[in-house]
Parts: structure tokens; sequence; C-alpha cells
């Protein structure tokens, strides 16, 4: 895990989630303890669940002080740029897509690393760029955006392949981060300004029997 792009991937989604997690808390008002506590479970959540599933402890986000001095960084940054932050048509969306793209590849290339296992490393990638996510919704009285019919998780499952398909085939690591980390922002951002959806079901009751 010392490869410098990959420790700049972890940092740059810890620093995005995040700044997700610091405007959500401020849209609710809440006090700057409050916004902290926001911001670093949800830059953090998604990570310590991916480390305790692959045996990766403690916790890299709890054990190594750089997480939590980010997420302070993300608070201060965002209080103080609220005025401007808040004219993006999805302030806290589209910084949790940022972050569910450089997540969903660091969850599966270091799930990788220390289990080799490919259904695990796309799973673990998807529950790293996730879980921070729902857990700040849960927080925040909020329906968590994995349960709507938005295209979130999905997205970060084809940044989670291929990142492990680039793996597989031996490409260098640059070019398939870049590759994976970019198409889900794009399809990420495009499902929110295309309004692309999943398909749903009509739930039909049955009739009240006489």
């Amino acid at each position: 895990m010392n490869h410098p792009l990959i420790i700049f991937i972890d940092y740059i989604g810890t620093f995005a989630f995040a700044i997700s997690g610091a405007v959500a808390a401020q849209q609710r008002r809440l006090d700057i303890f409050g916004i902290i506590v926001i911001a670093f479970v949800t830059a953090c959540t998604g990570g310590v669940v991916r480390d305790l599933c692959i045996g990766a402890l403690p916790p890299v986000s709890l054990s190594q002080w750089p997480y939590l001095v980010i997420s302070v960084l993300a608070v201060l940054i965002s209080v103080a740029a609220s005025r401007w932050i808040q004219k993006l048509t999805y302030p806290v969306l589209f910084f949790d897509a940022i972050g569910l793209s450089f997540f969903a590849i660091f969850g599966a290339y270091k799930t990788l690393l220390f289990t080799s296992n490919t259904e695990l490393a796309i799973l673990l990638g998807i529950t790293s760029a996730v879980g921070g996510g729902v857990i700040r919704d849960v927080l925040l009285n909020r329906v968590p955006v994995i349960l709507h019919k938005d295209i979130y998780a999905t997205a970060a499952l084809l940044g989670a392949v291929l990142l492990v398909l680039g793996e597989l085939a031996n490409l260098p690591l640059l070019l398939t981060s870049c590759v994976a980390a970019g198409a889900c922002f794009v399809i990420r951002m495009l499902s929110l300004h295309r309004n692309w959806k999943l398909p749903s079901f009509p739930y039909h009751r049955n009739p009240p029997k006489n």
C-alpha cells in the first residue's frame, strides 16, 4: 500500500467524502462539532467496514492521523467556501460522486492486495464507496442515496470492475485508475443531470376477499 498513487487516491476520496458530509451537515444546521463528526463518519466508515472484512487491523482511517486532519480541513474549507459551494446544482451529490469514484477503485485495489479474490474486491470496492454516504444520510435523517432509484451503487460497481479487470490484465495502475474513476464519476453525474433511473416494478395489492 506504499504506492504513491494509491495513497493519493485514498486521500482525495477521503477529502471529497468529508466535504460532502460537511455540506450535508451544514444544510441541517449542525454546530461545528456535529459537522466534523458527520464529515469524518462520511469519509471513513466505508473504509472501516472494508478493513474489518479483509483483516487489515486496526482500520487505517482510525489508526493514522491524516484521515482526521483531512476531514477537519475539509470542514474548514466547506464552511469558509459555503457560499460558493451552495451555488453548485448538487453540492452534496457532486462531492459524493468524487468520493464514490476514488473509493470504489481504492477499495477494490486494497482488497486485491490482501486477498487476491476478484469477487470480494468488487464487493468491497462498492462497500468502501457507498458505506460512508449511507451512514451520513442515516445520521442526518435522510433516505440513503443508495436506496433511491438513482444510479449510485451501479456506478461504483462499474469503477470497481474496471479496476479489477485492469489489474488482471496487468495494465499500468495510473491508466486503470483514471479510466475506472472517470467512468464511475461520469456515469454518476450523467445519471443526475439526465435523470437516469434504475427500473422499478409496481407493487400490486391483491384485491380484498369478500
